[in-house]
């Protein structure tokens, strides 16, 4: 089984360059085509399901993607993104913000830690492993997941894992 990971395409709060967690956003111009291109990066992979976060913004890149790809959509709530509590929509490089990102156990103020997305998105891989063995999935969902959800395959430091980011519409291939 391969298991593919993405993050959504890009939005007008990633081009703001914001706190994005549980704000609703839509796809930019820009978006809608990075999510066109993972459709036909993906095309030729024999996806057999994409997996997509609830939200708007991951919802819009699946289904473009799956237009171009074929594969159905179905969607996991345990793929929201992260609750940055009261750093949802501050600057990206908020000291605050940062701050708190470095702190994996504790949780944003008024909002959750990286252990309580690391406990949701695990029990989300161990439940793909164990209902799709034999198929190929897409997961499309968010930076912060995307972030925890590595760890999962790979051993990061602290500050490897502060400093990883994947774009928007980015493509990662992991073996399960």
């Amino acid at each position: 089984m391969k298991l593919y990971l993405s993050r959504h395409g890009e939005t007008d709060i990633n081009v703001l360059d914001r706190v994005c967690g549980l704000t609703e956003a839509m796809l930019t111009e820009k978006g809608r085509c990075q999510a066109m291109s993972l459709g036909e990066r993906v095309k030729d992979k024999n996806i057999d399901l994409i997996i997509s976060s609830p939200m708007k913004r991951a919802q819009e890149t699946s289904r473009i993607a799956s237009s171009v790809c074929g594969a159905p959509v179905i969607t996991d709530d345990r793929l929201i993104e992260q609750n940055y509590g009261i750093y949802e929509g501050v600057d990206r490089y908020h000291e605050g913000f940062l701050s708190n990102k470095r702190m994996f156990a504790y949780k944003y103020p008024g909002g959750e830690s990286m252990m309580q997305v690391a406990y949701r998105t695990y029990s989300f891989i161990d439940d793909i492993k164990e209902k799709y063995p034999d198929k190929n999935v897409l997961v499309i969902c968010h930076g912060g997941v995307c972030r925890v959800l590595r760890t999962y395959f790979v051993d990061m430091t602290n500050d490897e894992f502060f400093h990883y980011a994947m774009d928007n519409a980015g493509l990662e291939e992991y073996e399960l």
